[in-house]
């Protein structure tokens, strides 16, 4: 099998306009966004959540790169849970999606991770055109 990019540095560009349009600020994110790749999935995808109340563009930066990523892990057929969490006092439902992270089988979180950390290098390179 070939080399696919699936349009990583594409999508990583469309993040950073979207996320400059709603606030150039939240452009700050995509250094920190690329620093949290080495804590892993689950640290990742929570931090939207530690956004939410206080700085909502900069959550929804966050929110949207897990998408994107959940979206190209789908078209390499590697499932990535994405529940919604309306409420940050839900912590059932935060729980129920921090354990479908932890039980990926670890190929799957590797190379996730892995792809998450190539998405991120591209969504910097753009921050810093963008800026």
């Amino acid at each position: 099998m070939a080399w696919q990019s699936y349009g990583l540095d594409q999508k990583a560009q469309q993040l950073v306009l979207d996320a400059k349009k709603r606030d150039r600020d939240s452009l700050n994110q995509s250094y920190k966004m690329r620093m949290a790749t080495a804590y892993g999935l689950e640290r990742f995808w929570g931090e939207h959540l530690r956004l939410q109340g206080r700085e909502r563009t900069k959550s929804a930066f966050w929110k949207d790169t897990w998408d994107v990523l959940v979206e190209a892990m789908a078209n390499a057929d590697v499932t990535l849970p994405n529940d919604s969490i309306g409420d940050t006092d839900d912590t059932d439902a935060i729980q129920s999606m921090s354990d479908k992270l932890w039980q990926l089988q670890i190929d799957d979180q590797r190379v996730s991770l892995a792809v998450l950390t190539q998405l991120c290098d591209c969504i910097v390179w753009w921050t810093q055109r963008y800026k």
